[in-house]
């Protein structure tokens, strides 16, 4: 009896903390422009395990009004940049349409969807402007905001379907959005990552995925186990490895692969001088004006001790006031 009771008030005091956690959790602001925000509330998530790879860490939606005007603000929270990029591509609808809210940032046919930092956004209804949502952004929490990987700008740019873009992270992702590559054959465990996308081809759709890896030499490895799949294309370029499995043009394909090209990004954060012999040459002028600075310092200092001798002498009758003492002892 005395346990039974125990242990309701310990479950009354951890629903009093859970509550508490999530009050304070609260991710939207107050009010965004002229509209106030209404109930708050957690949403459930379909593909928990393609969320959990990209690393989902939280998730909100809160409905806002604003007389008769109202909208429906949705985010996801993932541990970095790379996480909310990966969702906001699997997120997006085939048919939306760039907007310029953030670098990425679609335009649907209710609203829209936009990525900023680690979070994803998902808008519908009567979408504030864009300078409103500054607020949202000014208050977010677990803010990071890395670079993006390079690898998704690397995908050839002709025929490719819009939209079509997925970034594959690990296994999950992997199985979603290219599945004729097992995980082993990938080898996440070396760090690799992949862009995949569809192209239009005059046969049909191509599937098309680029891996990058940490050395060419990994990379040069990989494609030998790539080229092994049957009706698999491969091509390496640097650390980056490309492949199609059976597409339905294989000359369409070709030059897709042909397409593809690497440029090593380094960054240099010692200021190099624009052109080596200009500084040179102005290093060597110093040299000469600082010796010819010192050489006219040492006249000038000569020339103020000769005077001062000669008008010593004047003063005392041509007699040096500081001459040798000699006593003519040879006479």
């Amino acid at each position: 009896m005395l346990r039974s009771a125990v242990n309701r008030h310990g479950l009354g005091i951890l629903a009093l903390l859970a509550c508490g956690g999530l009050a304070s959790a609260a991710i939207f602001p107050d009010a965004i422009g002229a509209f106030k925000k209404g109930d708050v509330k957690t949403i459930s998530v379909p593909d928990r395990a393609l969320l959990d790879e990209y690393g989902l860490d939280a998730t909100e939606q809160a409905e806002y009004v604003s007389g008769d005007q109202h909208f429906t603000a949705t985010l996801w929270r993932f541990r970095d940049s790379t996480g909310a990029m990966a969702f906001f591509e699997e997120r997006r609808p085939p048919g939306a349409t760039p907007s310029n809210i953030t670098p990425l940032a679609v335009q649907t046919s209710d609203g829209t969807i936009f990525a900023y930092g680690n979070y994803v956004f998902q808008l519908t209804g009567d979408v504030p402007l864009p300078v409103q949502l500054q607020q949202i952004f000014a208050v977010l929490p677990k803010l990071e905001q890395s670079p993006l990987p390079a690898l998704m700008t690397d995908l050839p740019k002709p025929d490719l379907v819009p939209n079509s873009e997925r970034y594959i992270v690990g296994p999950v992702s992997l199985d979603r959005f290219f599945p004729g590559i097992s995980p082993s054959m990938a080898a996440f465990h070396l760090g690799a990552e992949a862009q995949a996308a569809k192209y239009k081809t005059p046969k049909g759709l191509l599937s098309l995925a680029i891996f990058n890896y940490p050395t060419p030499n990994m990379a040069r490895e990989r494609v030998q186990e790539f080229q092994k799949i049957p009706g698999a294309m491969a091509r390496r370029v640097g650390p980056l490895v490309a492949i199609t499995i059976n597409p339905p043009d294989p000359d369409a394909a070709e030059r897709i692969l042909d397409e593809i090209r690497y440029e090593q990004n380094i960054t240099w954060n010692e200021k190099v001088p624009e052109n080596q012999a200009k500084s040179t040459l102005k290093f060597l002028v110093d040299v000469f004006f600082f010796a010819g600075l010192l050489i006219g310092l040492c006249l000038v200092a000569g020339l103020i001790y000769g005077g001062s001798r000669v008008l010593l002498r004047k003063m005392n009758r041509g007699r040096d006031p500081d001459e040798m003492i000699t006593l003519h002892l040879g006479k």
